[in-house]
This record gives structure tokens, C-alpha cells and sequence, in this order.
């Protein structure tokens, strides 16, 4: 299947409109299934996935760095880099004092990954958390020095306020510096307010692409969790449950609906909502079997008409 690339924002790089979320890898997928899935991600003519250095160290007995060396070991046996693009990040606690981003652990940071990851570039390199602690201009210039380095193409950011993204695309441009041509924050049919009131419409207005995590809400937005009681159903089904409120079963209602006017799931539903949405490059959005991996395909090619995009928006209004 053949879909359009998008721009990520001002970069270089051309994605596909979906991300499959590397968090999975060598948590809720094992290697083997890991290996199958990437092969049939690209085999349905996707091509972006991303992951970071502390996945999945929440596991007992995980250090951090499962997820990039299995990509690591999918990318020697397969042969395939380069047609893929390959995002990862850093700044979460790796233990040892591994935090932050000061510009001597970034370089240790890249390099690490870089190590896992068996390559010897990083498609987009993100920052996974702000750090008010260090300048900008050092972040930024660091960074700036991985892509004339060559480990790095272009970088992104990861749960940043509006104010700080706008103050670190201000200093990348008093400066001449790089600059952050992507944002990865939490945005779904649950989870709409923070990035519609401010990161929203300033990623539009500055060109940055939006690759928002939680596309499916930990998985509630597939319609998996509908009480307490499934919340057994996965590793990820205490977080899902969360979503378990009046506003998110009027949310998994309209999404029935929609699903059976389009003969869909309802989580393809809720991803091509965000699809239509002003400003989303690529939904992140993960499987853990390639019967889901399907699924989040054919969200891609799903058009929702206005009837279903205004039930979908009613029911998800803030209270």
C-alpha cells in the first residue's frame, strides 16, 4: 500500500502518517515478535518508528535500552536503515546519574544509542523531557553539533510547554541555531485540552510536526477496556482504566458509532480523527501483534466525513 510522506516540520525528513511506538520492544513483544512486526510495518509501506534509551527500564530486571537494541539487532539482520526513519531520545533517568541535558551526557547519550541501535546516524533525535537546568543555547548548540557530526539529522522535542518550545525556537533563531522541527506530546479523543489551547497553534504558526504519543490513550480508545475489571486484560490496562469516566465512555460510545457507520474498528476511528486534525504529522501509536499492526494501518486510509468528525468532537468536549 502506498501512502503520502509528510514534511517533518522545517527538516529534511519525509514520514509516512503513522509512527509505530518502539516501547513495546522487549516489554509486551518479544524478540521474535518485535522482528515480525517491524517486518510488517514496513512491508505495509510504513516507514517511522520511534523509541528512546529508557525504554523499558519500568520492567523489573530492565536497565534501559531493550527497545534500541532489538531495533539494533532488526536492522543488522534486515538490512533495511535505510528505508527506515528512526527516531529515538534521551533524558529520562537511565540510573548512574545518566539524566538531563547537559551537553557532555548528550554526547555520551547519542553515542549509546547509536551503539544499540547498530547504526551510525539517528533519523530524529529528540530531548524526551525539558531540562530547565542547562541554557537552551547549550542544548541546542550541542545538538547542533551532532548533526554537523553527522550522528544526527534533525531534533525534536518531547513534553514541552508552549512557553518553553517557543523560547527554545527563539533562541535557535537569535542564534543560528538547530532548531526543534518536531514535538511529541500526549494528544488523543481523551487527552485534548493542553496541546489544543496552546502547543496546537503554535507548532502551527512556527512549522513544527507534531508526532503526538498516547494516540489510542494506553490502548482505552480501542474500545479494549469498558470496566474495571479488564483492566487485567493487558500490562498497559491500570493506565487505560484511568480513561474509565463519563466523559470516556461517551468517548467510546461515538466511537461505535463511527466504527460501525464505517465498518471499522474503533481505535482506527480514533486515529484517523487525529489524522484530520491542523498541525499532526504522524500519530504514535504501538502493536503488539501484527493482527493489531493491521489495524492501525487501516486507520491510515480510513476518511472520516464531517457527521463523524462532529460526533466524535461533541462527545470529547472538555467538562
Amino acid at each position: 500500500m502506498s501512502f503520502p510522506t509528510r514534511p517533518l516540520g522545517r527538516s529534511a525528513l519525509q514520514v509516512l502518517p503513522l509512527c509505530f511506538g518502539g516501547n513495546v520492544f522487549g516489554w509486551t513483544a518479544n524478540p521474535s515478535t518485535s522482528f515480525a512486526l517491524l517486518d510488517a510495518w514496513l512491508g505495509a509501506g510504513m516507514n517511522f518508528v520511534d523509541t528512546a534509551d529508557v525504554y523499558s527500564r519500568w520492567v523489573p530486571g530492565h536497565e534501559g535500552g531493550e527497545s534500541e537494541r532489538l531495533i539494533g539487532q532488526w536492522l543488522k539482520k534486515s538490512g533495511k536503515r535505510k528505508q527506515l526513519v528512526l527516531a529515538t531520545k534521551l533524558g529520562k533517568d537511565m540510573g548512574d546519574g545518566k539524566v538531563g541535558l547537559h551537553p557532555k551526557y548528550i554526547k555520551q547519550a547519542v553515542d549509546a544509542s547509536l551503539q544499540r541501535l547498530q547504526t551510525d546516524y539517528i533519523d530524529l533525535y529528540q530531548t524526551h523531557d525539558d531540562d530547565p537546568r542547562i541554557p537552551f543555547e547549550d542544548v541546542l548548540g550541542t545538538l547542533g553539533e551532532l548533526i554537523q557530526a553527522g550522528k544526527v539529522r534533525a531534533i525534536g522535542a518531547s513534553n514541552y510547554s508552549a512557553q518553553r518550545l517557543a523560547e527554545a525556537l527563539d533562541c535557535s533563531e537569535r542564534h543560528g541555531l538547530a532548531r526543534f522541527d518536531s514535538l511529541q506530546p500526549l494528544y488523543n479523543l481523551c487527552d485534548r485540552a493542553v496541546f489544543e489551547k496552546e502547543l496546537q497553534p503554535l507548532c502551527l504558526e512556527r512549522g513544527v510536526g507534531v508526532i503526538n504519543f498516547y494516540a489510542l490513550a494506553a490502548g482505552f480508545l480501542t474500545g479494549k477496556y469498558r470496566s474495571t475489571a479488564d483492566a487485567s486484560k493487558s500490562a498497559r490496562g491500570a493506565k487505560a482504566c484511568t480513561y474509565l469516566t463519563p466523559r470516556g465512555l461517551r468517548i467510546l460510545d461515538a466511537l461505535d458509532q463511527v466504527a460501525a457507520q464505517h465498518h471499522a474498528q474503533p481505535g482506527e476511528v480514533a486515529i484517523a480523527w487525529l489524522l484530520r486534525q491542523p498541525g499532526i504529522t504522524a500519530p504514535i501509536a504501538s502493536a503488539t501483534s501484527l493482527e493489531q499492526l493491521q489495524s492501525l494501518v487501516n486507520a491510515a486510509t480510513l476518511q472520516l466525513d464531517a457527521a463523524a468528525l462532529d460526533l466524535l468532537n461533541a462527545a470529547s468536549q472538555e467538562e
